[in-house]
């Protein structure tokens, strides 16, 4: 898998996207797509021109389908994301889950990057990946997701002509990745019937995420998940010491019995472990 995951990133970071083919079972997408219709059929058009008044959006996919979670732990998604985010970072967090549909009659989303929802620097470092996992099928026609390609090269540049995207065409199975510093935007859908997708995005592991993962997955939901995926969704420090409770590792509260006084623990990296202790090691005598 390790020369799948390099061949995949080196594409991602040289184009700004890539496409994985049939890298899922397409049953499972089915069965989501089952799993979410509900939501679907209840959840109101977006309010706003960016997310889109003939676009129905939810989140917090995780506990609405138990088959969300082969999403959002792949792991040769997860080795790409994190060959992409990890030198910036010490663990990955899962951004947001989130259900699409674009309906007929949908115009074109504003062209965008990701990453502009964080204000700091731009272009020396990667914030997020994107994955998204079709439903259905993508086509221009449809509302296929539009990307330019290596817009993630020159991040100064707000606007690019339309004639420049590509629309990749993608199946259920297929799954395509674009950085968070890549320009895009849903299409416009063309024709007779709804466009639905899965978006599922991964940030570097300090950062604020779109959705608020603790308060969509609080520890009575998140203590059905497994280690991992708890970690992924914040039940995890990211060392040295942030996103802590009480100075400990916020998975505490995923226990049976939680204490109501918890003693303060560090969580430093190897480097910082060694100069604390050098430190304290000069003050002996």
């Amino acid at each position: 898998m390790s020369r799948q995951v390099d061949v995949h990133a080196g594409d991602l970071s040289h184009d700004g996207y890539c496409v994985i083919r049939q890298t899922l079972d397409p049953a499972v997408l089915a069965e989501l797509e089952a799993d979410l219709a509900p939501a679907f059929a209840a959840t109101p058009m977006c309010e706003g021109v960016f997310y889109g008044h003939r676009t129905r959006r939810f989140g917090g996919l995780l506990r609405r389908s138990s088959r969300a979670e082969a999403l959002v732990q792949h792991e040769t998604v997860l080795a790409i994301v994190e060959q992409m985010l990890l030198p910036c970072c010490e663990r990955i967090a899962l951004n947001l889950t989130q259900a699409v549909e674009i309906h007929p009659g949908a115009p074109p989303q504003l062209p965008h990057r990701d990453q502009d929802m964080w204000a700091g620097p731009k272009g020396s470092l990667e914030y997020l990946v994107n994955v998204m996992w079709p439903l259905t099928l993508f086509t221009a026609d449809n509302g296929g997701t539009r990307l330019w390609p290596a817009s993630h090269v020159d991040q100064d540049v707000a606007e690019l002509a339309e004639e420049e995207a590509i629309v990749p065409d993608v199946a259920p199975g297929d799954a395509l990745l674009f950085l968070g510093s890549t320009l895009h935007g849903g299409g416009g859908n063309r024709a007779g019937a709804p466009r639905r997708g899965v978006i599922v995005s991964y940030c570097l592991g300090w950062l604020k995420p779109f959705e608020l993962q603790w308060l969509v997955y609080p520890p009575a939901v998140a203590r059905g998940f497994s280690p991992e995926l708890a970690a992924l969704v914040g039940y995890a420090q990211h060392r040295p010491n942030l996103g802590n409770v009480e100075g400990q590792c916020p998975s505490v509260l995923l226990g049976d019995n939680v204490p109501e006084y918890l003693g303060a623990i560090d969580a430093l990296r190897p480097d910082q472990v060694e100069l604390a202790a050098a430190f304290v090691a000069g003050q002996v005598g």
